[in-house]
This record gives C-alpha cells, structure tokens and sequence, in this order.
C-alpha cells in the first residue's frame, strides 16, 4: 500500500486481485478496480492522486502497468523483467522510478517512455527506494546496500554499507524523510537502522522471520525517531531509534506479517493484512510526542 504525499489518499493491493483507493480524512473507500487478469502486488502513487504504477502476480507477465483510477485505464505498460518484480520505488522529484525482480536486475524507468532507461544487475533479491530528494537511490541485496547517484549511476556505486553481518536477502529498504537515516529489513527477521551518510549500523532489532512468500515490513514515523514494524508472527512492534529498544508492540491473531505504511506528516500509521487498520499511537507512551505539536 501507499500514501500519496500531498492528499489524503491511500491505495492498497491485495491478494483478491484488487486495487482499492481510500480517501484517510472521510474514512471511505471511493474506488475497487479489480485485475484478475494480471494479478496485483506491490502498487504506488505516482505525483498524480489518482494515477498508480503496480506490478502483476499472475507468473507469467511480470510487466508493471501505469493505471489511471479514474477511468480505469492504462495508460503505459513497462515490460523488462523477466521474474516477479519484489520491489518498487518512484523519485519524488520528475518521473522516474526504479524496479527490482527475483531475476536479478534492477531497472530504472521513466513514466514517459515504455522502455527502461537503464540496468543494473544484482547477486540475490533486490530492495530498492530513493532518498526524499531524489538525488540518491540505494540498492540492497546479499548483506550490503550500495548507493548509487542517480544521475551517474552507470559509473558505478558511490558507496557499499555493510549492515553488520546479516546475508539474508533484503526485503525492504527505505529512507526517513529527511534522508539522514535508512532502514533495511531481511529475510531472517532483522531490522537494521543505519546513518545515511556514512554507513554506520545505528541498532539492529529482531522480530520472528516472515515466511518465503512474504516480506518484512518497516516504517520511519514522520521525524525519523521511530520505526514501526512487522513481525512473522503477525505482531506489530514499535522501536526507538535513539535508544535501540522497543517502545511497545501489538498482539494480533494474524499469522503473516502485516504491511505497514505510516501516513505522511500525521502520527497515524495503517497495517494491512486480512484487514485494513489505522492507528494512533498512545502520546502519554511516546513521551517524545508529548510536546510537539
């Protein structure tokens, strides 16, 4: 799922081969396409609230499809990988986005143009994201995340992060929002937190591992202090950045791990698994919360 930068909207995928967009500030579903024909994924907002970029799921057209809500139309199909794409990433600041597949590549794409703009290929299941500013896109995969210039990346990472000795593969990489810090969750239940800048392992935390199909979700809270989490065991866990410890954590009688988005510039996050949930943390447990505004 995801949430559009600058609207209220929310767009989810789910395993029904459904596309829902919900207005968050009414609480309403406006809009079910569904896509039995192609199966859905991983989907994101474009700059546009009511436009998406989404991946297949049916095994045997791995093509991503641009769809406008509105109509229910596509608009551009990017045909290249040749395997289940596993991660999804738009620049936040042109038209740009890149793509990562269990066949091993990574391919950077303009919503202009059908064909990708470039390649690069990896060892083992890629994660993708760009930084806020659109400058840098990191690439993870096999223990390392390389950072690339997105504007010279065919030279070559400009940087290799080590993230302490976890080789399981990358499930999802991300940045905060201010770009400072980054995030990496892997196959065997591990969440490491990481100086965007320099490298440096900031805490390490560690959850039950998720199953094969499914992947470890993770979220910065809006000023970068928190990440909420997933957990193999359906459970959703809150965790201090600052301290490296858990703040709290949620029971729940699911037994996948839940996607997990928080909303931009609101202390809301939603979890998505069987169900749709929105939550409010408790602001007298997040002390830090307490005086800001």
């Amino acid at each position: 799922m995801d949430f559009h930068k600058t609207s209220s909207y929310l767009v989810t995928a789910s395993d029904d081969e459904s596309i829902r967009l919900y207005d968050v500030a009414n609480a309403t579903c406006l809009k079910t396409i569904n896509s039995k024909k192609y199966g859905v994924e991983l989907v994101c907002f474009t700059s546009h609230p009511t436009t998406v970029i989404y991946s297949s799921k049916n095994g045997w057209d791995e093509s991503l499809r641009l769809l406008s809500l509105n109509d229910n139309k596509y608009l551009r199909y990017f045909k290249g990988h040749h395997d289940r794409v596993v991660s999804l990433s738009l620049c936040a600041r042109n038209e740009l986005f890149i793509s990562g597949s269990l066949d091993r590549t990574v391919l950077l794409w303009d919503q202009r143009a059908e064909k990708c703009q470039g390649l690069l290929r990896v060892q083992g299941r890629p994660a993708t994201a760009y930084d806020d500013q659109g400058l840098v896109f990191a690439i993870a995969s096999g223990g390392y995340i390389r950072m690339f210039d997105a504007r010279k990346y065919d030279k070559g990472p400009f940087d290799i992060y080590s993230v302490g000795g976890d080789f399981s593969d990358a499930n999802v990489v991300k940045f905060s929002n201010d770009s400072r810090l980054m995030l990496l969750t892997s196959t065997s239940g591990f969440i490491h937190v990481l100086d965007a800048f320099r490298g440096t392992l900031l805490c390490s935390y560690n959850v039950k591992p998720v199953s094969t199909n499914s992947t470890l979700e993770a979220s910065f809270s809006p000023e970068g202090m928190f990440v909420i989490s997933g957990s193999g065991d359906g459970s959703v866990y809150a965790w201090s950045v600052r301290s490296g410890k858990e703040v709290t954590s949620w029971m729940s009688t699911e037994r996948e791990s839940p996607v997990i988005k928080w909303a931009p510039g609101n202390v809301m996050f939603a979890t998505g698994s069987s169900e749709l949930s929105f939550w409010v943390p408790d602001l007298s447990k997040l002390g830090t919360y307490g005086g800001r505004k």
